[in-house]
């Protein structure tokens, strides 16, 4: 199998893995009816639209992640994202340190991970000068 054919399956892999990882989070969420709870969470720490800031996560976590595994707008995609993350490291997983499990609890190992995935997407699959596609 020539090298670019293994490229393009890994990349394609790798978008289905993080898409699944991130719609898993906004299906939970609204079908366990924690919008509302995560948006006065969100007003509660001092972010002004709390509750529509819970609803565009979850929507972009819903309606975005078909699209990034399909491979379309995987750059945006991908830094709002690695956005979304970042927002939840800051708010939530740096405070309890490094480590999910094990030497640790609820830390920020995981979040880091998936920006990683997310920027290497982003950066692969960036528009070239002539406005194509890399991925």
């Amino acid at each position: 199998m020539p090298e670019s054919t293994r490229s393009r399956r890994a990349l394609a892999a790798l978008r289905w893995g993080v898409s699944i990882l991130l719609a898993i989070h906004g299906w939970a969420r609204l079908l366990a009816g924690g919008v509302e709870p995560f948006g006065g969470w969100l007003e509660a720490q001092g972010i002004p639209f709390g509750p529509g800031v819970a609803w565009g996560v979850t929507a972009v976590e819903i309606l975005g992640t078909p699209l990034l595994a399909l491979g379309r707008f995987v750059t945006p995609l991908s830094l709002l994202y690695s956005a979304i993350l970042l927002g939840g490291i800051v708010l939530v997983h740096a405070p309890e340190g490094w480590f999910v499990v094990g030497l640790g609890r609820n830390g920020v190992e995981y979040s880091v991970l998936l920006i990683t995935c997310l920027l290497c997407l982003a950066y692969v699959h960036r528009p070239t000068a002539t406005g194509a596609d890399r991925g």
